[in-house]
């Protein structure tokens, strides 16, 4: 009989699944040597709004030059729709993958939906363009921070926004997103001229929207008592009625001891995901 040790020092325990981890970790992400950068690429052919959606309307990619069908995450940053401009966390550089940073019109120059029409725009732009550098359009994800969280739900949930370009939402990947807003946005509230503090679920609502056929769904929030107005709980009933709707593929990582901003441990989980 094979005769085991019988106690393993649990420092070094440990530290052999931490060194295992980041070995199998950086295997998996094994470095291309180039990347390179184009900035402000119109998304929209043909703007037909104003000078803002032209101005305004442009997303960055970042790509692995010297790798073929890699994955693409579409990144929509924070801001409460009301502030922040596109940029590519340093966490998802250098990791094999291309990153697309999204800008998209802001209240209160623009109301809803604009700005879920830019979304839509945006990931649109991707899917018809990403396989002339490289990367695979049928390995898009959608991810975003707060307010870019909504939009990533909106726009992977509610398939009249993509239908728009013939796309069907549920050939995205996989949505993750970052303390996302669940209900209908705070923004939106604002216009409907209601308190932050007052909760909403109508058509501009992620969780309206929930249905069995979607993309799997990553949702990743900080601590319930440190979030933001209520956000692990917004995050936590999407959940549930993914759950009641017959969606599978989903989950809900709380990050014990983080408030809102959880972009740098969050991170690292959305591109685990990923792989």
């Amino acid at each position: 009989m094979l005769k085991l040790p019988l106690k393993i020092p649990f420092k070094i325990l440990n530290n052999t699944i931490r060194v295992i981890f980041i070995l199998a970790f950086s295997l998996n992400y094994a470095q291309p040597t180039q990347y390179k950068s184009l900035t402000d690429l119109s998304y929209y052919e043909n703007p037909v709004d104003d000078a803002y959606q032209q101005e305004r309307c442009k997303l960055d990619l970042y790509f692995p030059e010297d790798a073929q069908n890699f994955p693409t995450i579409v990144w929509f940053h924070g801001g409460g729709l009301t502030s922040g401009s596109k940029a590519i966390p340093k966490q998802l550089k250098d990791k094999g993958v291309a990153v697309v940073a999204v800008n998209y019109r802001l209240h209160p120059k623009v109301n809803a939906p604009k700005y879920i029409e830019d979304a839509a725009a945006a990931v649109a732009w991707v899917f018809n363009n990403i396989e002339q550098y490289g990367g695979d359009p049928s390995q898009v994800y959608v991810c975003g921070f707060s307010s870019g969280g909504f939009l990533s739900l909106m726009v992977g949930l509610d398939q009249k926004w993509l239908k728009k370009y013939n796309i069907d939402s549920n050939t995205i990947k996989g949505i993750i997103t970052l303390s996302a807003t669940t209900f209908t946005n705070h923004t939106i509230r604002k216009e409907y001229g209601m308190k932050i503090t007052q909760p909403l679920i109508d058509h501009y609502a992620p969780v309206y929207h929930s249905r069995e056929d979607a993309s799997p769904i990553t949702l990743i929030t900080g601590d319930r008592e440190n979030e933001f107005f209520g956000m692990y709980e917004e995050n936590a009933y999407l959940k549930r009625m993914l759950k009641i709707n017959g969606h599978q593929q989903n989950e809900l990582i709380e990050l014990g001891g983080y408030g809102h901003e959880i972009i740098e441990p969050g991170i690292p989980l959305l591109l685990r995901k990923i792989n």
